[in-house]
């Protein structure tokens, strides 16, 4: 068959993302003879015929109200094409083909994607290698051939065999090292000759896939052997150290501890010396390797019920150095799988970065090196987009900026998830039970990852480390996700491991000592894998599961009921031996004794530095000291940032990630209710973190011990008791190699961590060390992040910004040490009477100071609601602008008690105002210039206040009095949800309508095959003539691709069957329809509405497309009803204003003024985005997309039909509670009551 080729380019006013560029090039990289860029979408299909390509150019490929489409480029003065290396996973062309074989109900049609860039100007040859190199990142794509291929179908040699290595057992020792260099492995000389040894034993000699295999299962990020180093004796300089070390010994002494002293024993030793004084006994302990976990009880409507809580923090730092985007998203997606592997539901996260100054010229960038500026840019969008498809509320984000991150990106992602304790069933496998791998396919792509992510690098050595690259799929993870929620399917898992480092040499290698595993049943994405390629792949998205041998066919079918794959790939055996078969041949083999051994025991000389001060130096005026706070890069705001990252999925966001009237006092800790499929509950989990670099640097042992100080003040500060409180640790290091002066860093952070444990009681439970961070001569800062977590009831929660002028403010302090650190003992006074305080109802607002001391806490807590604050006498500069870790800056409602004798200090220091400014004495700032000054800082960067169109739209008003009811009765409605991949708000939808009576069925499409497609059509069909409401959730249909939202899902409701049997709901039976979000997006291109029937769109409809910001947009926005006109709204009147969670990034309505009219007469506009004063507007701040006339939601004529960006669904208890507004306009409730 023939290659079928188009070029879709967005049209003139639409093409943000070829304005951005050029804007990239001309500043980034001063080329100033560009004049213009324009971009084009390449799209080669195969496997088709002529009508069905010719169909798909308007309905799949583009859209004729945004895109233009042409057969050949246009001349331009430069001109290239990028397209994905062979093996990258390319969602356009993946959601191109779903979308064409959902139309044609026949097989999946071959499609690739390329991105053309055409360049007008002036432009010399070094300019024209500029920016190639700018938007090709050789690490996952390359430069495309501009010629149409006869075929896409790619010819691979299919190999035969694997290599052994003849002559290993006989290798001298420089045999070895050159070895291990021609090779490319991670391992040491002693490990190599330890795998020589093993072999002689053996009498054989290795193949290569054994070698590979033990390299990956020994590297440094899969088992710790850094951190499993045995320490053979310490130096100290400084005293503190010493004591801190004797301390140590002397816990292990008391728990009569064997082992080697190592960096691991002293991470780990405080839970063990908890445990022993009888603390700690919720901790869930078992063989699996999952995260960490505890149990936990839930109040629910059924009464309290026992929950396993989870949680994880993962980091993907030298992924993400060397391909930002999909660097960040699998290092969500793997700290996912870690709880998800514990059968949990994940429901939310936090994102934690370090990078260097992005706001350095691109000339200062190192060789060898991204620039900062699109490494932070890159790597956020792929984490946001990675999130926000799967599913789970990112509800705190922030970036940490040091210059020592220059030398390897720091990206964390930590997660939280929940499951009933009785869903999680842990057996030991036994022999004859089988292993399921579920979900993705293997490629290339994460070849060598926990190998690559093992290593220090230089700029030749990443050149190589390509392949370690890997490529995330979100939509099949989020099938994972609902998969693993089903109890039907949780409780047959005996045991559960994610395809994360290692691939399935780890994740199935792991899960019984004794495994016999056929590689030629593990599912590839394409032809050509060897043995060893598929043993070690890391392809994301998939799990490994043990299942009793007579439970397989029903997993099976569980699965594929999920649009998953699910294939048996191996058996336990009673034998504890890893063998491994490929074509028919036995690749691997061997003990299970050899691989735990971890390769040849390591051990090393500690010295330690004498540590610094890390006083914070305090000079210039009150009002010069607070402007640089505010412009701190490590003060300032990261709104522009955070708000990339969907915070409100799931309907259980306690706290939004910034609060008051304004959103913009940011949260210290990220609070939501434990994520329940049915039902509702108080409970809710608080996750923060802690870490400073700039006092790590100087003193890692103070650093450390803050940084658990700092996460454990933040859980007080918004409400949280001080019982059950967990931590987990994030250990960041430079290569250590053998030197012990290195060494001493990360000894003397655990010992300050292992102090602050131990004072305070409480444990870190788990944790990751990255022990890389090394890029030639430059080094991260010493780097221990960490992570607290507990549980709490929703009514105390309290949060940061200032409510009411006229309060006062006090700060309450604990004692300090003889070492300058804040005592346990007076921490846990404060704590309790903090937490007194605030259960008491004096406390109004609370916030810890961190890096920027009190002068942040107060400037923060000053904007939310805009709300001046006045100092006393109380403080000194020094002690406002200097660090104030522990302490507590509350705004009360009264007087504070005395506090002498208690063992901390409680100080009045000032009081909150009217009048707009931070002052002290004569001096005062006002908090328009500073939040001005605040917000502007990284707006280049992470923009949030781009200029809106000077043209204000008017309020539309329509009033009907109209009552809408339907012609067939019924007293409890069925409601049709469909899922296709990439929906996410069907769980959010569903306890929506069933909290208004309705009952909903949610329906999986399964498009796996040809049969599963025309099967899932015809069943659909069927279900819609059984329903009285059809309602599409909110989600990324097919990622947003191909370049466009709702496309898949606008293929789906396109084919005539089902249009057929929506026309009859909507025309014959007075049923309803509605979609948010994705589904509005999919409903406007399908003409539902406006028009309210299913039409081909030409150029004149209206459509939804991206946001002028040019990037995602998460908050609460303000709604105002304009109409009355639908039965959905009739609990509602006009101008009543709601206030409602987006999360979109296309959602600005775009349609001419002409149709626009007609709507508003007709009474089609229902809601318009308004600002404080509820007038319409276009300012980025109230209308979060652009949209013309301040449209959020719209209906079909006779209203039944709705479509609405804003999340109405996320609705419920104790939601939102640091933003003021009115959240729940009755939408489901009115449908209910439509039928009644």
């Amino acid at each position: 068959m023939m290659v079928f080729r188009i070029f879709v380019e967005k049209k003139p006013g639409l093409d943000n993302e070829a304005r951005a560029l050029k804007n990239d090039i001309k500043e980034l990289l001063q080329i100033d003879g560009l004049e213009k860029v324009r971009l084009f979408n390449r799209y080669d299909a195969e496997n088709l015929s002529a009508e069905l390509f010719d169909y798909a150019v308007d309905t799949v490929f583009s859209e004729p109200q945004l895109d233009n489409v042409t057969k050949d480029l246009p001349e331009a003065d430069f001109i290239f094409e990028v397209e994905y290396l062979p093996g990258q996973f390319d969602q356009r062309a993946d959601s191109a083909a779903e979308c064409i074989q959902i139309i044609s109900r026949g097989e999946r049609p071959d499609v690739k994607t390329a991105k053309v860039y055409a360049l007008y100007g002036n432009l010399s040859e070094e300019d024209k290698d500029a920016v190639k190199k700018y938007v090709i990142n050789a690490v996952e794509s390359r430069e495309a051939d501009m010629d149409l291929p006869e075929t896409l179908v790619s010819e691979y040699d299919i190999p035969d065999s694997v290599e052994i290595i003849d002559g290993f057992c006989s290798l001298s020792e420089d045999g070895l090292k050159q070895f291990i260099d021609d090779r490319g492995l991670a391992m040491d000389l002693a490990d190599i000759k330890y795998c020589q040894q093993y072999f002689k034993d053996e009498d054989r000699e290795p193949t290569v896939t054994e070698i590979k295999m033990i390299d990956t299962y020994w590297s440094d990020h899969c088992r710790h052997t850094t951190f499993n180093t045995v320490i053979d004796s310490v130096k100290f300089e400084d005293e503190t150290l010493q004591e801190a070390f004797d301390r140590y010994m002397e816990v292990r002494k008391t728990l009569g501890r064997t082992k080697p002293v190592t960096l691991m024993d002293i991470g780990t030793i405080a839970v063990k010396k908890l445990k022993s004084q009888g603390k700690m006994k919720n901790l869930d302990e078992s063989d699996e390797i999952n995260a960490c976990t505890v149990k936990i009880k839930v109040d629910t409507e059924k009464g309290e019920e026992d929950w396993l809580l989870l949680f994880k923090n993962e980091t993907h730092n030298h992924p993400t150095e060397i391909e930002p985007f999909g660097g960040a998203a699998t290092c969500v997606g793997g700290a996912i799988r870690d709880p998800l592997s514990g059968r949990s539901y994940v429901y939310a996260a936090m994102r934690v970065t370090g990078a260097g100054d992005p706001l350095l010229p691109v000339s200062e960038t190192i060789p060898g090196k991204l620039p900062q500026r699109k490494l932070v840019t890159t790597a956020a969008a792929g984490y946001s987009s990675y999130g926000n498809q799967i599913g789970l509320a990112t509800g705190q984000v922030d970036e940490l900026y040091h210059p020592g991150y220059v030398a390897k990106r720091m990206e964390i992602g930590a997660v939280i998830a929940a499951a009933p304790a009785e869903n999680v069933v842990r057996e030991v496998p036994a022999a004859g039970d089988r292993v399921i791998l579920l979900g993705g396919k293997t490629g290339r792509d994460g070849c060598g990852g926990a190998t690559g992510s093992s290593k220090s690098h230089n700029a030749s050595s990443l050149e190589s480390c390509g392949a370690e690259v890997q490529k995330g799929n979100a939509p099949e993870e989020r099938k994972l996700q609902r998969l693993f929620r089903n109890p039907d399917a949780s409780k047959l898992i005996k045991r559960c491991n994610d395809f994360g480092a290692g691939g399935v040499s780890v994740a199935i290698g792991e899960l019984a000592d004794g495994l016999e595993i056929d590689l030629d049943k593990v599912p590839k994405k394409y032809e050509g894998l060897d043995g060893t390629e598929l043993a070690i792949s890391e392809s994301q998205e998939r799990m490994a599961v043990v299942v009793a041998e007579k439970d397989v066919e029903k997993f099976c079918t569980l699965a594929r009921g999920e649009n998953l794959e699910a294939t048996v790939v191996a058996k336990v055996t009673a034998e504890p031996v890893l063998s491994m078969y490929w074509q028919g041949s036995n690749i691997v083999n061997i003990s299970r004794e050899f691989l735990n051994s971890n390769g040849a025991e390591k051990h090393v000389d500690v010295e330690t530095s004498a540590l610094c001060d890390y006083t914070r130096e305090v000079k210039g005026s009150f009002t010069e000291n607070y402007k640089a706070v505010a412009a701190d890069l490590n003060v300032c705001s990261k709104r522009g940032l955070s708000e990339r990252f969907d915070s409100t999925i799931g309907a259980g966001t306690v706290l939004m990630p910034f609060g008051g009237k304004h959103q913009r006092t940011p949260i210290q800790a990220m609070v939501n209710k434990v994520s329940l499929e049915k039902g509702d509950t108080k409970t809710c989990s608080l996750m923060s973190w802690g870490y400073n670099p700039f006092i790590t640097e100087k003193s890692p042992y103070h650093g450390a011990y803050l940084a658990v100080v700092e996460s454990v003040c933040k859980l007080i500060a918004e409400g949280a008791a001080f019982e059950e409180v967990y931590l987990s640790f994030q250990e960041y290091f430079e290569k250590l190699g053998k030197d012990p002066k290195k060494w001493g860093s990360p000894l003397a952070a655990l010992l300050g961590s292992l102090d602050a444990q131990l004072e305070l009681g409480v444990g870190a439970i788990g944790g990751k060390d990255s022990m890389s961070g090394t890029f030639e001569n430059i080094h991260v800062p010493p780097t221990l992040v960490s992570f607290a977590v507990t549980t709490e009831n929703v009514d105390n929660i309290i949060s940061p910004e200032f409510k009411e002028a006229g309060h006062k403010v006090y700060l309450i302090r604990p004692e300090k040490n003889d070492k300058g650190l804040p005592s346990g003992e007076s921490l846990k006074a404060v704590f309790e009477q903090v937490t007194g305080l605030m259960r008491r109802g004096t406390v109004k607002a609370c916030y810890t100071p961190v890096y920027g001391g009190i002068a942040e806490a107060i400037l923060k807590m000053s904007m939310g609601n805009g709300i001046g604050f006045v100092y006393g006498d109380a403080l000194s500069d020094e002690e406002i602008f200097g660090y104030d870790y522990g302490s507590f800056v509350i705004e009360a409602e009264g007087a504070l008690p005395s506090c002498d004798g208690c063992g901390f200090e409680c100080i009045l220091i000032g009081e909150t105002v009217s009048d707009g400014r931070i002052s002290k004495k004569d001096e005062a700032v006002s908090l328009e210039e500073i939040c001005g000054i605040y917000e502007d800082k990284l707006e280049s960067v992470y923009p949030c206040n781009i200029k809106a169109e000077d043209e204000k739209p008017e309020n539309i008003s329509y009033e009907t009095e109209k009552i809408f009811t339907a012609s067939v009765k019924t007293a409890k409605p069925r409601v049709l949800i469909p899922v296709f991949p990439g929906t996410n708000c069907e769980y959010d939808s569903a306890k929506a309508f069933a909290g208004a009576g309705a009952e909903p069925e949610i329906f999986v499409l399964n498009n796996l095959t040809a049969e599963d497609v025309s099967k899932s059509i015809s069943r659909f069909a069927e279900e819609v003539r059984r329903s009285q409401i059809i309602f599409i959730p909110g989600g990324f249909s097919g990622g947003d691709e191909p370049d466009g939202s709702g496309k898949l899902i606008t293929a789906f409701f396109r084919n005539e069957e089902i249009k057929e049997a929506v026309n009859e709901l909507l025309e014959d039976r007075d049923g309803l329809m509605a979609g948010i979000c994705n589904g509005f997006q999919a409903m406007i291109k399908l003409g539902l509405v406006p028009f309210g029937k299913i039409l081909t769109p030409d150029e004149t409809f209206p459509t939804l497309t991206y946001n002028k910001i040019s990037r995602h947009q998460s908050k609460l926005v303000r709604t105002r009803i304009a109409s009355n006109n639908s039965p959905w709204l009739s609990q509602v009147k006009v101008g009543d204003v709601y206030t409602v969670p987006i999360s979109h990034g296309e959602g600005r309505f775009i349609a001419r003024p002409e149709l626009l009219k007609k709507l508003a007469e007709n009474g089609q506009i229902i809601t318009q985005y308004v600002d404080m004063n509820g007038n319409a507007t276009n300012e980025i701040q109230f209308n979060p997309n652009g949209s013309d006339w301040a449209v959020e939601g719209i209906v079909s004529p006779d209203g039944r039909v709705l479509g609405k960006m804003g999340h109405s669904e996320r609705i419920g208890y104790g939601l939102y509670k640091n933003v003021p507004g009115a959240f729940d306009m009755k939408m489901f409730e009115s449908a209910v009551k439509y039928f009644k």
